[in-house]
């Protein structure tokens, strides 16, 4: 299954959770696991809180910060620190899935990390059913 995001910003974290979480329902896996993956060079997936909006935006101004625009980069297309940061942060996550329901913290949430838009995007969601837990 591939879910279709559009980004709006040059970087921003957007709350994908309850898209996955439809995913899940949709395919309807009992116990097993979701493999995210993402398959753009300039974007990445992370997973963290979703509670408090302003943890997303600390996470992108220190990215910012450490990983500025404006460095001498040899990339000709000019978002060499796109490349950078998605590959810091990472293109895949791993979540389990137990009695139909995502196995997320308390407080977490599945984000679509955007370091070079505005973008149409892709976010691939495969599942691998395993058997019973408990």
């Amino acid at each position: 299954m591939i879910l279709s995001i559009r980004s709006n910003q040059k970087t921003e974290l957007i709350d994908v959770t309850e898209a996955v979480r439809k995913a899940v329902a949709v395919e309807n896996i009992d116990n097993g696991f979701c493999m995210l993956y993402v398959p753009h060079t300039t974007a990445a997936v992370t997973i963290n809180e979703n509670a408090d909006p302003t943890v997303k935006d600390d996470i992108l101004m220190v990215l910012n910060r450490v990983i500025p625009w404006d460095a001498a980069y040899r990339h000709l297309e000019g978002n060499s620190p796109a490349h950078v940061k998605s590959t810091l942060v990472g293109a895949s996550e791993l979540l389990t899935i137990e009695n139909s329901r995502l196995i997320l913290g308390r407080w977490q949430g599945i984000f679509f990390c955007e370091f070079d838009g505005p973008r149409n995007r892709n976010l691939h969601v495969n599942f691998l059913k395993g058997g019973h837990h408990g």
